[in-house]
């Protein structure tokens, strides 16, 4: 297991320095340069080089690669150039907001959405299959960002000022004005409220997605033969379904996990955005809008290496869901 851990690590690092160096000459070929962003009104052309030599950008495209690529490999990722802080600092300070964020939504989700397809599954061709069928195909069409503005219209706004419902969400943020003033009790109160409405937009798309994925794959399984074997032994209908079909409908769902790993990251550029959470979705939004290439570039790298570990991740899962699947 250890040895094809280390083959798949090794054999990933092309990929995710090719994704590295196209972001890279894509970022620095795009019209626009960073240096007439800093700089004031009227500056003159002098002035102008001089700033884009202090930001390095009067060197050759290739030589600024080699520089970039040899600082990165030794984990430098440079300075912002917007903030004048370490790109490094600034994601230790983005990274756990969105693993906050990412992973209560992708727990979520996948709890959810697999417990909606296996009921789904169990009552086929009922009521209850097409009213669940319905739902989760609304929700998984609809965007992320729309979503999030709906809820924060409804349990935010319209609960608070229109309706006067005595619960209601925060709309921005992570915590409250006064959350240091807090005990620790409604400190974390305080932070579920203001994740709640986050979570919860990025918890229905996926779960949508997750549900008709194991619906389908739950379909297939209770027709197998050992499925009717088991039946025809006089096994409890619960048993059949969650000990003996579960376990194996759950490897197509488990091949969504290294799909939604690195897709949440950067889904959660739009909800971050829409709900100011200070995470890596809205760093590297506002790194692009300032054209910040050391924030853009480290976080596409981030998002290249999400890739490879949600896929690694997927792969190690199989072994454990389905005892007959070995890596020696």
């Amino acid at each position: 297991m250890i040895r094809y851990v280390l083959r798949r690590l090794l054999s990933s690092v092309p990929v995710v320095v090719g994704v590295a160096t196209v972001v890279f000459v894509v970022l620095h070929l795009a019209p626009g340069d960073p240096a007439s962003l800093y700089a004031g009104p009227g500056v003159s052309a002098e002035a102008l080089e001089r700033i884009r030599a202090n930001m390095g950008l009067d060197e050759p495209l290739h030589t600024r690669y080699v520089m970039w690529i040899s600082s990165t490999l030794q984990g430098d990722f440079g300075q912002s150039l917007a903030r004048g802080r370490p790109v490094a600092q600034l994601f230790g300070q983005a990274l756990p907001n969105t693993l906050i964020l990412a992973g209560t939504a992708l727990a979520l989700a996948f709890l959810v959405g697999t417990a909606i397809g296996v009921l789904q599954a169990a009552r086929h061709n009922t009521w209850t299959d097409s009213s669940l069928s319905v739902g989760s195909l609304f929700f998984y069409s609809m965007p992320s960002f729309w979503l999030a503005l709906m809820l924060v219209l409804v349990f935010s706004l319209y609960a608070r000022n229109v309706w006067g419902w005595p619960v209601h969400f925060p709309a921005s943020g992570m915590v409250s004005l006064d959350h240091g003033t807090m005990t620790p009790w409604g400190q974390v109160v305080d932070r579920a409220r203001h994740l709640a409405l986050p979570v919860l937009s990025l918890t229905l798309v996926l779960a949508g997605g997750i549900a008709r994925y194991a619906r389908a794959s739950m379909l297939e399984v209770l027709t197998q033969d050992y499925i009717r074997m088991a039946r025809a032994k006089g096994l409890p209908r619960r048993t059949v379904l969650l000990k003996h079909g579960l376990r194996n409908g759950l490897i197509p769902v488990v091949t969504l996990l290294g799909f939604h790993l690195p897709l949440l990251f950067s889904g959660t550029v739009f909800v971050e955005t829409v709900f100011a959470w200070p995470g890596m979705g809205k760093l590297v939004v506002d790194a692009i809008g300032q054209r910040d290439y050391p924030v853009v570039m480290a976080g596409a790298l981030l998002f290249a290496v999400m890739v490879v570990v949600g896929n690694l991740l997927a792969d190690l899962l199989y072994s454990l869901v389905d005892p007959r699947i070995r890596y020696e």
